[in-house]
């Protein structure tokens, strides 16, 4: 028998790729993916008689409320999805690896290229229900939090990551506006699921920093889709976060992530070194670009 892992948020975009990679980079691990139509998270009873019935050996922590704009708006749904189901997992996880994914948010962005060590100061909500879960989660010598920024891949719904919400809104006739002062270190899901079966593999729980080599704008970003994206043509507009509305954004929110490199088994990509370098067959961001 398998040692089993369960991966909450298994309808999301990186539960996706992890449940979908498994094989390939877990193969000694059960994987059992739960979403949201397996359990609602939120629901104390069913989640402890889930866990009683699956008895993990690890945990993978993706479900999350995550758009910004989302959790601005409720903020109470954005701790109870955030926090408090967090918390009750790492609590029946107490004995077990747990990895909870959060985010660059926690910081502020006002300077980038940030480390572990560095201050986290959340500016949004979302970024301190985060910062509070990853307090939590930490408290436990056998857990992890990894903290990622900006997602690339293909969902079963096709509105989970930053590229298909671009051309979704392009194929609806509308200008897609992008920052030509923010600036991230996006990674394709592919890569982040791998990252994470490595990390799970290592045995070495703690904070991570997960994303790509790259530190681009939003704008860069949008330029070097469009010859893989057609769609996007003449659609993108040249922005800047000063004339932004709504939540707060942080301007650059690129990570430093020596400390995870030394644990991984491939070289994390910069974001124009995958799009080069991928092909065109089945998904293009599923596995690492060697």
């Amino acid at each position: 028998m398998k040692p089993v892992v369960v991966v909450t948020g298994a309808g999301g975009l990186i539960g996706q790729y992890l449940v979908r990679t498994a094989p390939r980079w877990a193969p000694d691990w059960e994987v059992r993916g739960l979403t949201r139509r397996d359990l609602e998270l939120t629901q104390v009873p069913a989640v402890e008689t889930m866990w009683e019935t699956l008895n993990p050996h690890a945990v993978i922590h993706c479900a999350a409320l995550s758009r910004t704009k989302d959790c601005e708006q409720d903020p109470g749904a954005a701790r109870l999805a955030n926090v408090l189901v967090t918390t009750h997992l790492s609590t029946l996880s107490r004995d077990v690896p747990f990895i909870f994914l959060s985010s660059g948010e926690v910081f502020d962005g006002r300077r980038g290229w940030y480390e572990e060590a560095d201050e986290a100061v959340p500016i949004n909500v979302y970024g301190r229900t985060k910062l509070e879960a990853e307090r939590i989660v930490l408290g436990n010598p056998k857990h992890s939090v990894v903290r990622i920024v900006l997602t690339a891949g293909t969902s079963a719904a096709g509105d989970r990551s930053f590229v298909e919400d671009m051309c979704r809104a392009a194929r609806a006739g509308k200008d897609v506006r992008l920052y030509a002062d923010e600036f991230r270190c996006p990674l394709p899901a592919g890569a982040i699921a791998r990252a994470v079966w490595d990390l799970l593999g290592a045995g070495r729980p703690g904070l991570y920093h997960l994303g790509g080599s790259d530190r681009l704008s939003r704008w860069e970003i949008g330029e070097k889709l469009l010859p893989y994206y057609p769609v996007l043509s003449g659609r993108l507009i040249r922005g800047s976060g000063r004339d932004h509305v709504g939540a707060p954004r942080p301007a650059d929110l690129s990570l430093c992530c020596d400390k995870i490199q030394t644990l991984l088994s491939f070289r994390l990509p910069g974001f124009a070194q995958w799009l080069e370098r991928r092909g065109s067959d089945g998904d293009p961001w599923d596995y690492p670009a060697s």
